[in-house]
């Protein structure tokens, strides 16, 4: 059973016919739920008359798309270049610690924080740097990483 059916309709109805509006309707779809369920991305293609593979293909290939449930608080960690010589794994790894995370888990089990690693935020003047939610955080050291954790908790 898919949750938010009458939401997921609205913004269906509001790009039904549109030409190229499979990437903004997905979009809005995901920010009802904050991911793009099986259920929901079935349910689009049915309505909106997309073809599921071409869904399917968009949400995987857009790092926009999120296809499993995110937490509150997505922790953003720079592995760019100026971040990568600053140690960036070193603050991954206390990150992944501090939260009791797994191999191959990104989310927390209390659904309080996910954890993406990026390209580059762009403040390599402050590597390394993770970013939560909007804020950014720089000039890392491992030790840090708790005390800033403890602020969302």
């Amino acid at each position: 059973m898919m949750k938010n059916k009458e939401k997921i309709d609205q913004v269906i109805n509001k790009f039904i016919g549109k030409k190229g509006s499979l990437i903004p309707l997905l979009q809005e779809v995901q920010a009802i739920d904050k991911y793009l369920s099986k259920d929901a991305m079935r349910y689009v293609s049915e309505k909106a008359g997309f073809n599921l593979a071409q869904i399917y293909g968009v949400a995987t290939f857009y790092t926009m798309f999120r296809l499993k449930p995110q937490g509150k608080h997505v922790i953003r960690v720079c592995k760019g270049t100026a971040c990568h010589v600053s140690d960036a794994n070193s603050i991954l790894k206390a990150v992944r610690s501090d939260l009791h995370l797994a191999d191959g888990e990104d989310t927390t089990k209390d659904k309080l924080f996910t954890v993406v690693e990026v390209a580059c935020l762009g403040c390599c003047s402050l590597s390394p740097v993770i970013m939560i939610d909007d804020n950014t955080f720089g000039k890392l050291t491992p030790e840090l990483i708790a005390g800033i954790l403890k602020k969302y908790d």
